[in-house]
């Protein structure tokens, strides 16, 4: 088998509402699908995801795409090798890892459907039969909270995922709310996005921890250097996940092998590929770590992809991140399990299990040509918690 066409198509799909922290506030989706097609008529579908620009991922595809076509899709990591050294992507990681991953998915895409197979059992086979996800929290008063923390309990989940990290004392309220509609056993979890100097994220993170019980908070000063986060977990109480930081392969292993944190939440987008993703989710189970799925901003192909990967994951935890919940609709001709509830159940069909509309396809295309990517700002922060 090798691949013969190469299509890089980016898309715009909407949110049913603006996704707001401390660093982004977005109404949607902007994201370049990868379809390759073989020699054999299989088609493989990937994602790409995006920090800044599109147009930046869709060109970086299109300037890979001579060293993928006419190569076997089974010589994934060579392939990653030889961009890396020969097409120097290694100067670009991000960018280069990126936009690398959508290709990454469609090549596993299409050994899977060449052998049969769902893409978690050539990862080793699933090690449980569901992966758990969580629920996004919006913004809003303490009343809105309170009925998205009994929507939460109603439909049976156990993580709750809320961002804070610009005015303490209104996040303070939606805590309080979260924590007395969702019960005593939920999840709590939230997300500074490195907003907290030392000194606040020690106040805030011993008050609220004392108060509402906190599962966890991701990054709640800046991870470099990473000096700073070891020092700061010994004088809080709370759990700590790590994001950013895990840039490359080689940013992964060091926060790793520092211990600075109880879990990792990133995906293959951080590290360029799901084989280097899962190989690091090897090497932190036996560092003492648990693991996350991290979303960038998902369509149901990158969804899909990790959740594969999940599956295989020796240390997931609950509650895997997920924008299935937000979106207006998807690409896919069925709608994802994650959309409506938090868990998802083992892909029996091959490669990623899941198949590609192209009428919607070509459809969300079109909305990007005529109106753009969403950028990561869509008015001021501070008017959404107003």
């Amino acid at each position: 088998m090798k691949v013969v066409k190469l299509e890089a198509i980016p898309v715009r799909v909407g949110y049913k509402r603006v996704e707001s922290s401390s660093l982004i506030n977005r109404g949607g989706i902007t994201d370049v699908i990868v379809k390759l097609t073989a020699d054999n008529g299989l088609v493989g579908w990937g994602e790409c995801t995006r920090a800044a620009d599109t147009a930046g991922i869709e060109s970086a595809v299109r300037n890979m795409a001579p060293l993928v076509i006419g190569r076997n899709p089974w010589d994934k990591e060579q392939i990653h090798r030889d961009l890396a050294v020969y097409a120097v992507w290694a100067f670009q990681p991000m960018t280069g890892n990126f936009a690398y991953a959508g290709i990454d998915t469609a090549l596993w895409d299409l050994c899977g459907k060449e052998a049969g197979q769902p893409i978690y059992r050539m990862l080793g086979g699933a090690l449980r039969e569901e992966v758990d996800y969580y629920y996004y929290m919006e913004w809003g008063t303490p009343d809105e909270v309170a009925e998205q923390g009994r929507d939460g309990a109603r439909k049976g989940y156990h993580a709750y995922y809320i961002k804070v990290g610009v005015d303490a004392a209104k996040e303070e309220g939606m805590l309080e709310a979260l924590r007395d509609s969702a019960g005593p056993e939920a999840l709590i979890r939230i997300d500074v996005n490195q907003a907290w100097t030392t000194p606040q994220a020690v106040t805030l993170l011993n008050r609220w921890h004392a108060r509402f019980d906190l599962d966890f908070v991701e990054a709640p000063i800046p991870i470099d250097p990473v000096e700073n986060m070891i020092g700061l977990r010994g004088r809080v109480s709370v759990p700590f996940c790590i994001n950013e930081g895990l840039w490359r392969e080689a940013d992964a292993y060091r926060i790793i092998k520092s211990r600075c944190g109880d879990y990792l939440c990133y995906s293959q987008y951080w590290v360029g590929s799901l084989g280097r993703w899962h190989s690091l989710n090897q090497v932190s189970h036996l560092e003492g770590w648990q693991v996350l799925k991290h979303t960038h901003g998902e369509l149901g192909l990158t969804a899909a992809a990790g959740h594969h990967v999940m599956l295989a994951c020796p240390n997931a935890a609950l509650g895997s991140q997920q924008t299935a919940q937000l979106m207006e609709d998807d690409i896919l001709t069925e709608r994802l399990p994650i959309a409506d509830k938090p868990s998802w159940g083992r892909i029996d069909k091959p490669g990623l299990g899941v198949e590609v509309d192209e009428d919607k396809l070509m459809r969300f295309h079109e909305a990007y040509r005529q109106l753009g990517e969403f950028p990561t700002y869509s008015g001021k922060l501070t008017a959404a918690l107003s």
